[in-house]
C-alpha cells in the first residue's frame, strides 16, 4: 500500500497511511543501491512486515535538511530586526526556483518602521510582484491558508523575522514562543532537530530545523540563470548566453534601462561567482 514518511528517527522510518502511523524499516537492497529515504517521500509499504518496498518519484528532494516533495516556501521576510536584506530574498528564491518550489514572500514588521522607508520596500516589492511572485503582509491570514490549502509547505527566513509568530495566528494549537525557530529556514539557534511532517489547517507543512545549504556549489550557472524568471523576457542572440561579459546582451541592457532590477543582478552574478555568504 502506499503511504508518506512523515518523521524519521535513525533507521526507522515513521510511515502515514489513512491516518494510521506505521515505524517501518527499509529492504536491505535500499542500501546497495544507494536509495535515502526522505522525509515527505511517498513510499510503497507492507503494513504486516513494518517494511519500506519502494520510494516513488519525487517532485523534488533537498539534502539540508532531507525533505522532498515540497509545493510551497513562505519566504518569511522582514523589514527590521532583522533587517530586510534582498541579498537572502533573492538567494531563496533561487533554491526554491531551482527545486520547483512555488515562493510566496510574507512581509512582517510592517509597523515598525517609518512610512518613508515602507513606500521604498513597497516599491521594491512591486518589481517581484511584476515578474511574478506572490508578495503579501503576514496580516494575510485568510490568503496565507488558502494558499497553504492542499499543498506541502516549509515556512522560511531569517530567525527572528516572525515565523512563529504567523504560525501562532495561523492554528494557535502550535504554541510557539516567540523568537523560538521551530518551522524554521534560516540561521541561528534551532530548537528543532529532527524534520517531521505535519498536517497543518488543509494541507502539510515540514517542521525542520533549517535549510543550511543556502550556496550553490553544486548547481550549474545555467540552473541559476534560470532561476531569475525575470531574465526570460529577454532572449539574448545566444541561447547559452550567461549575461555577464557577452555583447548585444538583452539582459544586460534591460538593467541598464531599469527594466530588471540592478540588485537583483548583482545578485545573480555575486552566485554564479560563488560569492554566497
Amino acid at each position: 500500500m502506499q503511504g508518506q514518511i512523515i518523521k524519521i528517527s535513525s533507521d526507522l522510518h515513521i510511515v502515514k497511511y489513512n491516518n494510521e502511523t506505521y515505524p517501518c524499516k527499509c529492504r536491505g537492497i535500499f542500501r546497495k543501491e544507494h536509495i535515502t529515504p526522505l522525509v515527505g517521500d511517498y513510499v510503497l509499504f507492507n503494513k504486516e512486515k513494518l517494511l519500506i518496498e519502494k520510494v516513488l518519484p519525487r517532485k523534488n528532494e533537498f539534502q539540508r535538511p532531507k525533505v522532498s516533495n515540497i509545493d510551497l516556501a513562505f519566504i518569511v521576510t522582514s523589514l527590521v530586526n532583522p533587517d530586510f536584506s534582498l541579498n537572502l530574498l533573492d538567494k531563496l528564491l533561487v533554491l526554491m526556483e531551482i527545486h520547483n518550489v512555488k515562493p510566496i514572500i510574507v512581509i512582517t514588521k510592517e509597523d515598525l518602521v517609518s512610512n518613508e522607508y515602507l513606500e521604498e520596500i513597497k516599491g521594491i516589492l512591486d518589481y517581484y510582484r511584476k515578474i511574478g511572485y506572490i508578495v503579501i503582509s503576514n496580516r494575510e491570514t485568510d490568503r496565507i491558508k488558502e494558499l497553504i490549502s492542499n499543498n506541502t509547505c516549509v515556512f522560511t527566513g531569517q530567525t527572528g523575522s516572525g515565523k512563529s509568530s504567523l504560525l501562532n495566528k495561523l492554528n494557535s494549537s502550535w504554541n510557539l514562543e516567540t523568537g523560538e525557530v521551530s518551522i524554521a529556514l534560516g540561521r541561528g539557534r534551532h530548537t528543532t532537530r529532527v524534520v517531521e511532517l505535519f498536517d497543518f489547517l488543509d494541507g502539510k507543512v515540514v517542521d525542520t530545523p533549517g535549510f543550511s545549504a543556502l550556496d550553490f556549489y553544486l548547481n550549474s550557472k545555467e540552473e541559476i540563470r534560470n532561476a531569475f524568471i525575470e531574465f526570460k523576457n529577454y532572449p539574448c542572440p545566444f541561447s547559452d548566453c550567461n549575461h555577464t561579459n557577452e555583447s548585444e546582451c538583452l539582459v544586460k541592457r534591460a538593467v541598464l534601462e531599469n527594466n530588471i532590477m540592478k540588485s537583483r543582478y548583482e545578485n545573480y552574478l555575486s552566485f554564479i561567482k560563488g560569492d554566497v555568504k
